[in-house]
């Protein structure tokens, strides 16, 4: 009494799970490679948001005055 479901090992039945050892180093490999996935893009979403910041924190140039239209003007970069 063979089945797919069961594997018999010294006239004691195994279930579905007999073979979880032979696949622990697959399974571990693919955790792995989705941990870096994973990591790469953290740090890829990171750059690209300090990249961001950069852009966004123009000074005003401290040689010349402050204007009013500079203070104003929402649409002047």
């Amino acid at each position: 009494m063979n089945s797919s479901k069961y594997n018999i090992i010294d006239g004691e039945k195994m279930g579905i799970h007999y073979d979880y050892k032979s696949t622990r180093g697959e399974k571990a490999m693919k955790k792995e490679a989705k941990k870096k996935a994973r990591l790469e893009e953290k740090r890829a979403r990171k750059t690209s948001r300090s990249k961001n910041e950069e852009a966004e924190n123009k000074m005003h140039d401290i040689q010349k005055p402050i204007t009013l239209d500079d203070l104003t003007n929402p649409d002047k970069n």
